[in-house]
């Protein structure tokens, strides 16, 4: 059963973010060294309940948090999303090293992530 793994905070500045939930929650957080600024949120100890996350900076003020499901399969879960009146607001993206993900909306109009791990993935012509 897919169930939530990741969690994405917008936030308008990252550094004060991590000062922030450093402090209040002792939350570890570093910036990834990725292809695009995001800064991993560890919550607690491996092997204890509850989930990761991360900081990406906000891209829109209508922007909110979004809970990320793992899937086996992206593409056979967007297809499920649109046959049950849910919408895909970001298509199927390759994350180098890390997998696939895309982005739907349910039909209350709630954000969440997909991704399914491939450590392979590559964008287009990469």
């Amino acid at each position: 059963m897919p169930r939530v793994i990741h969690f994405e905070f917008p936030v308008d500045d990252p550094e004060r973010a991590t000062t922030f939930y450093e402090n209040v929650f002792g939350w570890k957080i570093d910036k990834w060294d990725g292809p695009f600024d995001f800064w991993l949120v560890t919550t607690g100890a491996e092997g204890t309940p509850g989930i990761d996350g991360g900081f990406m900076r906000r891209q829109d003020a209508k922007q909110t948090t979004v809970n990320t499901v793992e899937v086996p399969s992206v593409d056979a879960y967007v297809e499920k999303i649109k046959a049950s009146g849910g919408k895909v607001e970001v298509e199927k993206t390759a994350i180098p090293g890390v997998g696939w993900i895309a982005y739907g909306s349910d039909t209350e109009g709630n954000v969440f992530g997909l991704i399914e791990q491939d450590a392979s993935a590559k964008p287009p012509g990469a």
